[in-house]
């Protein structure tokens, strides 16, 4: 069980905030209304959380986009994808205005920074990208270092980790455990913009030296992510 007053650090795929970028009502509104009823009983038990957004299809469509009218180096694709972080992550802080605090971290943040935080009396922060090299699963590991938390739930579009691409391959097996030995076998060794991995090769290495646990979960499933971020038995896969 988490503990009052300790922080959980909640990775939520920028595709589960927009899941049809090219739709007029692209945005998942009634998700966001229940995620914010979701969030808002679980401040009402003592616990404290950081959400850091990916950008999801906002950033690969605009990626694409550019690809295909200039040559753009990695660094300028991983641009566009923290920004479009920073978009999702302002529509977040939005949606909780009185609960949030009222900045995003959208750089990694000093000590006296962190102090800052962890004295305020807000309940949620939000954050974003901050520099290219890694998605937004690093800056989520780095601020579960830095707050204190003991897991990082990562709530994507996807319900487990496989053994295989299950795109790729219908007979993919969910896996329910494992270890970050084992995950570092089935993801690639480096990063590259818009990856599509459960979580980066980069985080992996820093989660793994934290012996941080990760959990993956489908994170539309919002009763199944309380039993997450409650340290109860879910469905998905832990990384530890």
């Amino acid at each position: 069980m988490a503990k009052t007053n300790e922080f959980t650090v909640i990775s939520l795929g920028g595709s589960i905030i927009v899941p049809h970028l090219s739709d007029s009502d692209g945005i998942a509104v009634s998700f966001l209304r229940a995620f914010r009823s979701f969030l808002l009983q679980e401040f009402k038990t003592g616990k404290r959380f950081i959400i850091i957004p990916g950008g999801g299809k906002t950033a690969r469509v605009y990626q694409k986009a550019g690809r295909q009218v200039g040559k753009m180096s990695n660094e300028d694709l991983d641009w566009i994808g923290i920004h479009a972080t920073r978009l999702n992550a302002h529509l977040l802080r939005t949606i909780f205005q009185k609960q949030a605090y009222p900045w995003v971290i959208d750089e990694e943040p000093s000590l006296s920074m962190v102090k800052k935080l962890k004295n305020s009396k807000k309940r949620l922060f939000i954050a974003s990208g901050w520099k290219p090299g890694r998605s937004t699963d690093y800056d989520a590991v780095q601020l579960a270092k830095k707050f204190g938390a003991k897991q990082v739930v990562n709530a994507s579009n996807i319900a487990f980790v496989y053994s295989e691409d299950p795109k790729k391959n219908g007979k993919a097996k969910p896996i329910k455990e494992l270890s970050w030995k084992q995950y570092k076998k089935l993801i690639p060794a480096t990063w590259t913009p818009g990856m599509s991995a459960p979580f980066d090769p980069i985080a992996t290495r820093v989660a793994e030296k934290l012996k941080l646990e990760v959990k993956i979960i489908k994170g539309k499933d919002l009763k199944n992510l309380k039993k997450a971020v409650e340290g109860k038995p879910f469905t998905g896969t832990l990384i530890s």
